[in-house]
């Protein structure tokens, strides 16, 4: 499992994880898009712009391997603003190359294009 180094473990102050420590026993956690519903607390949204947020400045619009990006955070944003890179895709797969989709990013979370990172 690729760990990316200098990718944000988690949304600053609080328990919103961005990544994972280690490979899990039984493989990595199928990725499959989560519904998004219209009254999902503020805090759940901010932390999925957060995290697109990351993975905009640390990856831009070039494809990246899934690694130790956390898989229920992926899965949030997967099938609209992360999309497979690669043809097939495994979604069980650390290996798996993923991109951001600029168009349902910058409609979907502008405020993520915005964020500055140190």
């Amino acid at each position: 499992m690729h760990k990316h180094r200098g990718f944000p473990s988690r949304m600053p102050g609080t328990d919103f994880q961005f990544t994972i420590r280690r490979e899990g026993k039984g493989g990595a956690t199928e990725l499959k898009a989560r519904e998004r519903y219209r009254d999902r607390r503020n805090a759940d949204t901010e932390a999925d712009t957060m995290f697109l947020a990351a993975l905009y400045h640390h990856f831009g619009e070039e494809p990246f391997e899934r690694g130790n990006l956390d898989a229920g955070r992926l899965s949030w944003v997967f099938g609209r603003e992360v999309v497979p890179a690669e043809d097939p895709f495994d979604p069980k797969s650390y290996d798996a190359l993923l991109q951001l989709n600029m168009t349902a990013l910058a409609a979907n979370f502008p405020q993520a294009l915005e964020v500055e990172f140190e």
